[in-house]
């Protein structure tokens, strides 16, 4: 608690000396979760825009880490400058693997799994209990994961208007359960400055869990009482964050 205390003073302080910053050459690269796609960042995407930055979010097929990593890396690829590398949830795995260009100043994890080389995502939990969430996952005949729009609702994002739930159920993006399986072999967290936001009232990730992946990381952690989603439910907190990593 007093380290989470600490590091939200210290990210709110330079927040504010940096408010009137002029636009820099960094862009921020969003990557979306599993059971999203990139409008997900819609109510980030303004708020890091009147800061003068540019910014980029990742459609990311959900076929394959090897594919959502190549996806990523492509976007990062076309930058100049340096990037701000954002990963929520699934996206976690994906910036963790993809974030390792030198052009990647800092990696922003957002209620999302942060694995070491050598793991794959689905054995990150396998010491908690697992999250209701995941508890009504729903598979079509091709191997895709999908959550029904009442889970939607109830466990992913209970913290944000009923209308808003609807949508983010109605533009979900399933993926492939084989996904989950596959191992990362680096983890760029190691070698670039990082930064956490856990989700306290999270029913798709352990709470615990994210707590256990921030520490793991040394990141600068900020924890928020939101759902799965805070950058729908508080976005200008998340936005927050990452303005700090652009400009640190």
């Amino acid at each position: 608690m007093k380290r989470t205390l600490i590091a939200t003073a210290l990210l709110a302080s330079a927040f504010a000396a940096q408010a009137a910053a002029p636009a820099t050459d960094t862009t921020v690269v969003l990557v979306h979760g599993a059971f999203a796609d990139g409008s997900s960042w819609d109510k980030i995407i303004p708020l890091l825009q009147a800061k003068g930055l540019k910014v980029v979010a990742v459609q990311n097929p959900l076929s394959s880490l090897a594919d959502d990593v190549a996806a990523t890396q492509r976007v990062v690829d076309a930058q100049t400058g340096k990037v701000v590398l954002v990963g929520h949830s699934w996206g976690g795995t994906v910036i963790t693997q993809a974030g390792t260009s030198d052009k990647i100043k800092a990696l922003v994890y957002v209620a999302a799994f942060a694995p070491s080389e050598g793991e794959a995502t689905a054995n990150l939990g396998k010491d908690y209990a697992v999250p209701p969430g995941i508890a009504t996952l729903q598979a079509d005949a091709a191997g895709y994961l999908w959550l029904p729009t009442d889970s939607v609702a109830k466990n992913f994002a209970p913290d944000v208007p009923p209308a808003t739930a609807a949508l983010i159920a109605a533009t979900q993006g399933p993926i492939n359960a084989k996904a989950f399986g596959d191992v990362t072999t680096v983890a760029a967290w190691k070698t670039k400055p990082n930064y956490y936001i856990a989700a306290a009232n999270d029913r798709m990730i352990a709470p615990a869990l994210q707590q256990a992946f921030a520490k793991k990381l040394n990141a600068t952690t900020v924890t928020l009482k939101t759902s799965h989603v805070p950058m729908v439910s508080q976005p200008a907190k998340v936005a927050e964050v990452i303005i700090a990593a652009a400009q640190r």
